[in-house]
């Protein structure tokens, strides 16, 4: 078999780095004005983190199995692969820079008076300099900086593997690796950056609530999808019958069980806030998944397993922004809200004339939406929404998502283009009809 030149690169850039790895001289960290002691660490915090940690990891896994069980059997395997090579990908590049990038002091610029984040400073954490056992005075203060370097990691790595569901079943392997490089280190981390950074623009400035990714990650894969599905076109046989829905049970069941590490983690802490949020994130998956089911009976579809699940996410993503400032009762509305809203958007047929393969956009996209919306209509506090009085936090909230969805959407385009350039996005046709599974990876499950 012919080694194509691409992959030549690709073998020399890994070796590059694990050269530069071997010889890097570590900075380590001090205590001073940004780290504390160590003696400041709560141990209770720390279980939580290291489980919640893995419980966030576990996602991946499941988003594999929640989307290969939906793909056609010729692609079953490199649907999985994409999901799951993420975590070797983002992996790596969080470590080199993307952490710093997320992280890292801001670089930006002034309003008012006060100094607000675009993106982090390169250089601040690069290979994980300074990233140990001291805990970060303002980034979990009771916590190693490593373990919240590593439970944000997380994170960026579940974030692309959600936009493999669009693509799926005629992307090319290769292009998709170099696409979600790119997306981590332009797209992810100034969102991620300017969200969550105590002097982010988005979080500091326009009062943005975002307490576990609903925009950061969801909204952020679901317009990163609908970009690519435009630049990619459609599959030549856009319709296809799920291969194995235990899978997407698996799968569901999986992402249900790790999205309590999603969001009752983000509370950096073993404490009520976690707990909370671990009681809406239930109930919202919960009311969402029967709201699926009975909604789609009304609408003169038949119950099915996959409906279930797909409710049952789009609750989870729902919820997501929102999970440590609504109270539980709310969460039911959060939950049976978003899964009206995108359900319909996944029968809608103008998305479906696009071929977003696993509805991404409608389900991530959308529920993502809609939770930021209800986040700026309901969060709980003076002056933190809509309802308690804060009419300029929901105008900035509104304004946030306009800015968000346009950056994310026109940036992910421009990627997929210039990915294209650099090396074809699609499939040949031939490889299409024999299946990516063969083609692409030489493997199959028939």
């Amino acid at each position: 078999m012919k080694t194509e030149k691409r992959w030549v690169v690709a073998f020399l850039l890994i070796t590059m780095l694990a050269i530069i790895s071997l010889f890097w001289t570590h900075t380590p960290a001090k205590e001073n004005e940004t780290f504390i002691a160590s003696s400041q660490i709560n141990f209770a915090d720390v279980a939580w983190l290291l489980t919640a940690s893995c419980l966030v990891l576990l996602m991946t896994p499941g988003l594999s199995y929640f989307y290969g069980g939906m793909v056609g059997k010729k692609n079953v395997i490199s649907t999985m692969l994409k999901s799951f090579i993420s975590l070797g990908v983002v992996g790596l590049l969080w470590v080199i820079v993307g952490f710093s990038l997320s992280f890292g002091s801001p670089i930006g610029f002034q309003i008012d008076g006060k100094y607000y984040g675009i993106i982090g400073n390169p250089l601040d954490f690069m290979f994980f300099d300074k990233v140990e056992i001291l805990p970060h005075k303002l980034l979990g203060s009771s916590i190693p900086f490593v373990l919240f370097a590593l439970f944000q990691m997380k994170f960026a790595v579940i974030t692309p593997a959600i936009i493999t569901g669009a693509l799926a079943e005629r992307i090319r392997f290769i292009s998709f690796l170099l696409f979600i490089s790119l997306f981590t280190l332009l797209i992810y981390t100034p969102l991620c950056h300017m969200i969550w950074h105590p002097q982010g623009l988005l979080g500091a400035y326009f009062g943005v609530k975002d307490f576990a990714g609903g925009t950061v990650v969801h909204m952020s894969a679901g317009f990163a999808a609908l970009a690519g599905v435009l630049v990619l076109g459609k599959r030549k046989k856009s319709k296809h019958i799920p291969t194995n829905i235990p899978f997407v049970l698996l799968g569901t069941g999986m992402l249900w069980f790790g999205w309590f590490g999603f969001n009752a983690g983000s509370a950096l802490a073993a404490n009520a806030t976690a707990a909370m949020a671990f009681a809406t994130t239930t109930v919202a998956s919960a009311s969402a998944m029967m709201t699926w089911v009975f909604f789609d009976r009304i609408q003169g579809r038949k119950v099915s397993a996959l409906g279930a699940c797909i409710g049952a996410v789009v609750g989870l993503v729902v919820i997501t922004p929102s999970a440590g400032f609504v109270t539980i009762p709310q969460s039911i509305f959060f939950g049976f809200i978003g899964a009206i809203v995108s359900n319909k958007m996944v029968y809608w047929n103008k998305l479906k004339q696009i071929d977003d393969t696993l509805d991404v956009f409608a389900c991530h996209g959308v529920g993502g939406i809609m939770g930021m919306i209800l986040t700026a209509i309901f969060a709980q506090g003076n002056n933190a929404s809509l309802l308690h009085g804060g009419i300029t936090v929901f105008m900035h909230h509104m304004t946030a998502l306009l800015l968000v969805s346009a950056f994310t959407f026109s940036g992910a385009y421009l990627l997929f283009k210039f990915t294209n350039f650099v090396i074809p996005i699609r499939v040949d046709e031939d490889s299409e009809e024999l299946g990516l599974d063969v083609s692409q990876h030489g493997e199959s499950l028939i």
